[in-house]
């Protein structure tokens, strides 16, 4: 079966610069070879609509009419990838506007935008706007496991791409239920992407309405009173932290006033590296 736009598929890919070098994988084992694992990410199988721009853009393309269980090599230029290597998206900035000295290779946040520190001259940074993979080819060596068409299986799956968490969902009509763990809605990231995940759901699929919900359990009570108090410790612990640091504070200020213009000096550049951005 053909693969067309709109498709739900579970796909495993391993990505990689001309030069062999591994940028990227679905594969634990691949990504401990390579030196790219990460403990924090969730290796196996993908799925991704196709055509919406849940991968790079060549490799959505070139998805498209290939049959579920395609197992090859799919190449794609830097212009669909990350970009052509634009040499004047830099800028130079202040050291100052950073909390700690920058250092090459360091990706940091200015305004809006985020680059990476290409070099530091004295009191000045080179920050780089361009993506590390602008101007490289990527070669994916693809493998289309699955063609999901259970719409439950599919509304799971627009909750992970855009929440990063599994839910469960039951479907009555037109109407989905889904059920999410307990705690998850005091996430930002949660709070954010699930928006996002709705409109996709409403989108793709004939949903007409969707419920969200805890579900708590009597015999569960127990370790929900326990998780508050500890909340409760923890937000105590975090105020008599900012009362003495409120002290050290006053302690520093004090110190200040005694000082001469030199020690007035290193206040005002303290201020402005508490305003810098990371």
């Amino acid at each position: 079966m053909a693969i067309k736009a709109g498709d739900f598929i579970k796909v495993s890919y391993t990505a990689k610069l001309e030069d062999g070098t591994v940028i990227d994988t679905t594969d634990e084992e691949v990504a401990k070879e390579y030196g790219i694992y990460n403990e924090n990410a969730k290796y196996g199988d993908i799925t991704i609509v196709v055509g919406e721009g849940h991968v790079v853009k060549g490799l959505d393309e070139e998805l498209v009419g290939k049959d579920v269980g395609f197992k090859g090599e799919i190449v794609v230029p830097p212009e669909k990838a990350f970009g052509e290597y634009d040499p004047e998206n830099k800028e130079v900035v202040s050291v100052k506007r950073f909390k700690e000295r920058p250092q090459p290779g360091q990706r940091v946040r200015i305004g809006d935008k985020v680059g990476t520190v290409e070099r530091v001259i004295g009191r000045r940074a080179i920050i780089d706007y361009n993506h590390p993979l602008a101007g490289k080819t990527l070669i994916f060596d693809v493998e289309v496991k699955e063609l999901i068409e259970d719409d439950a299986e599919k509304i799971k799956a627009l909750f992970f791409i855009n929440t990063g968490v599994d839910v469960e969902v039951e479907l009555d009509g037109k109407k989905a239920v889904v059920e999410v763990p307990k705690g998850v809605a005091f996430s930002q990231y949660f709070a954010i992407g699930k928006f996002a995940a709705i409109n996709a759901i409403f989108k793709l699929l004939d949903i007409e309405e969707i419920d969200i919900v805890e579900r708590f359990k009597k015999e569960e009570e127990k370790a929900v009173i326990e998780a508050i108090e500890m909340a409760k410790g923890g937000e105590a612990e975090d105020t008599d932290t900012d009362r003495e640091e409120g002290k050290e504070g006053e302690e520093t200020e004090e110190t200040s006033k005694a000082g001469d213009k030199g020690e007035e000096g290193k206040e005002e550049a303290s201020e402005e590296e508490k305003h810098a951005e990371s």
